[in-house]
């Protein structure tokens, strides 16, 4: 059984994860289900989930990539609902694990409850632009660990204070150092990336 995945409305419309946690998290903390007042994600989800959540009154737990980082941090902090942007979502209360079907069980009872199509509950918040770039590396080499890339990874998490976001990580199957960027200036967002991505690339 497939334990999570992305909606496709009527429309054709896609909704990941983030979409649909921002939706179970807001009804939750309404109606005080919400344990800890937060919701549990990984560095992957969007600085736009963040951004609305915070304006929700509801706090973002980020943790690394994999739903079990996700469990752990869940069972830790005493949080009952988190998840993943791929659609992993995990709702303690009633599972251990990500679960497609309580996630859509979900979704169709706030399309009960508000009498509102599924295209507009799968579109809670706005996404924050994001470039996400793959840079492959060879056998041995540790690109992250050359000053040339650091340098240009503190020069762009300074030109994006407080206007986006720089994730850095190396892929855990393959040898791709995975660079995303999230800003709401395009032409920052595209430079940022390019930057970085090419610095990666040198040392590579």
């Amino acid at each position: 059984m497939q334990t999570g995945s992305p909606l496709l409305t009527k429309k054709g419309h896609i909704a990941d994860g983030d979409q649909l946690m921002g939706l179970i998290a807001a009804r939750w903390a309404k109606s005080g289900e919400l344990r800890g007042g937060a919701l549990v994600a990984t560095v992957m989800s969007n600085l736009g989930l963040e951004r609305w959540l915070g304006g929700q009154g509801i706090d973002l737990h980020r943790t690394d990539v994999g739903d079990r980082y996700v469990v752990d941090a869940m069972r830790q902090g005493g949080f009952n609902l988190g998840g993943e942007q791929s659609g992993h979502i995990v709702m303690s209360d009633y599972a251990t694990t990500g679960d497609g079907l309580l996630a859509g069980l979900q979704f169709l009872a706030a399309m009960v409850e508000t009498g509102r199509r599924a295209s507009e509950l799968s579109n809670v918040f706005s996404p924050c632009p994001q470039v996400l770039k793959n840079v492959r590396f060879s056998e041995g080499m540790a690109p992250l660990e050359v000053a040339s890339v650091q340098s240009a990874i503190q020069d762009a998490e300074a030109s994006l204070l407080g206007k986006g976001r720089l994730l850095i990580r190396k892929s855990g199957t393959e040898p791709l150092i995975r660079v995303m960027v999230e800003a709401e200036d395009e032409t920052l967002l595209n430079e940022v990336a390019e930057t970085v991505s090419q610095a990666v690339k040198d040392a590579a």
